[in-house]
């Protein structure tokens, strides 16, 4: 039997443990109880009746024992700031907020004020419920819960912009004129901290806002609007919350057809890597989560490298990605992105010296970007190219045909054809 369970257990080890440690932070209690859930499967495994059912079997003594857990800390009333999993006020239902702000402004306030905040937004208890715990009329919680609100809203140095406030760049109707020249110099080095096909760079205080252009008329369409609004966690893993805002977006952007699409991202910047954690928006009437835990399904449309570890904060050839006689030419691996070149780039008159970074492959098969960064890292020109037969089965029309007068390149021998180009208000 031992060499059975300890097989079975280790098959879904990753499983438990990433549920343990998204309910529970603190590192040495989710050790605790993850030997708990060990010692509890172990003396229990004789009883299962199906090795089929050992996985949603296993998470259900987690279940237990979390619950059991979360028991002890609210008979005891325990008001523990470090580990408050999800204050809704403060920020999105996406992650748990542990920013220092926070904490520091709990700490600020008396007693009774955490704990009413900790029973009503922590524990998630019905003031009816609050006034039972505390043995107080229900007058006396809600007179309460009012009081602390406002005093944690004195003591928070972040406010929220009000509605319709912006200070971001407006976008042209149509992309300005610009010019790419190739430039017979070595591609120098670049810290490229921009999120990875959305161009902020995920810091507390930025904000941006950028364009997609379509061929061939150049027009305006989707415009984007985005600033981080704070730092947040995901399942333990530290960063900031993005609030992004899509008017008019592409097809597959648009959420079930909105013409105004807003969504929650929490996004993580680090000395080596950039990337996504978190994305939520509203479809359909239900708001959709996703985080890097969901695997492909995440990775397929927010994540970006092995194990989601992001896109490459330092920038310099590796060779993944060449230019050969005019024909790029690509190592066959996953996650493409590569610097190919040093370029002038011209927009209304304005000079920049960027490399071009490459990416092939990354979310669709069949589709290349290029992208022109200065020295400052940040974007001035976005290219998407299609290959010519990509879609075919919805267009029905190679892009050659739909796209006849648009910019070429050939990537492995075959030729793609651009689609739009974005711009952001940097360049503005």
């Amino acid at each position: 039997m031992d060499t059975v369970f300890e097989k079975l257990y280790s098959e879904h080890y990753r499983a438990v443990e990433r549920y343990v440690r998204f309910k529970v932070s603190d590192k040495f209690d989710s050790d605790d109880i993850l030997q708990e859930i060990h010692i509890a499967a172990y003396r229990n495994f004789g009883g299962l009746k199906s090795n089929e059912a050992f996985k949603s079997w296993l998470l259900s003594i987690a279940r237990n024992k979390l619950n059991d857990y979360f028991r002890k800390k609210a008979s005891r009333l325990d008001i523990p700031v470090d580990n408050l999993t999800d204050i809704r006020p403060l920020g999105s239902m996406l992650c748990r907020s542990s920013i220092p702000a926070v904490t520091d402004t709990l700490e600020k306030l008396g007693d009774k004020d955490k704990q009413i905040l900790y029973l009503y937004f922590w524990k998630q208890y019905s003031q009816a419920e609050i006034a039972s715990k505390l043995g107080v009329p229900l007058g006396t919680v809600k007179s309460r819960l009012s009081s602390a609100k406002a005093h944690f809203k004195e003591k928070y140095p972040y406010h929220p912009k009000q509605k319709g406030e912006t200070d971001m760049k407006t976008l042209p109707e149509i992309l300005p004129e610009f010019e790419i020249k190739k430039i017979d110099k070595p591609p120098f080095e670049v810290k490229w901290e921009e999120l990875m096909g959305w161009f902020l760079v995920p810091k507390e205080g930025e904000k941006l806002s950028w364009a997609m252009y379509d061929m061939p008329h150049k027009k305006r369409g989707e415009v984007c609007r985005m600033s981080v609004v704070g730092k947040a966690e995901v399942h333990g893993i530290e960063g900031v919350e993005i609030h992004a805002v899509e008017t008019d977006p592409m097809g597959c952007n648009s959420a079930g057809g909105q013409n105004e699409v807003e969504r929650r991202f929490v996004a993580q910047l680090t000395d080596t890597h950039c990337r996504l954690l978190a994305e939520s928006h509203f479809e359909g009437g239900i708001k959709r989560y996703y985080t890097f835990l969901d695997g492909d399904a995440f990775l397929a449309n927010w994540g970006f490298g092995e194990d989601n570890c992001g896109n490459e904060v330092l920038l310099k050839p590796k060779g993944d990605i060449v230019l050969e006689n005019g024909v790029y030419v690509t190592k066959d691996k996953e996650f493409l992105l590569d610097v190919v070149g040093r370029y002038e780039v011209t927009v209304n008159g304005k000079k920049y010296d960027t490399v071009c970074v490459m990416d092939c492959y990354t979310y669709i098969n069949g589709a290349a970007t290029l992208q022109y960064l200065d020295r400052n890292g940040k974007t001035v020109l976005w290219r998407r190219f299609n290959r010519n037969d990509w879609a075919f089965n919805r267009y029905q029309k190679l892009w050659t045909e739909i796209l006849p007068e648009s910019e070429k390149i050939v990537v492995n021998g075959e030729t793609y054809v651009n689609w739009y180009d974005c711009i952001t208000d940097y360049i503005i």
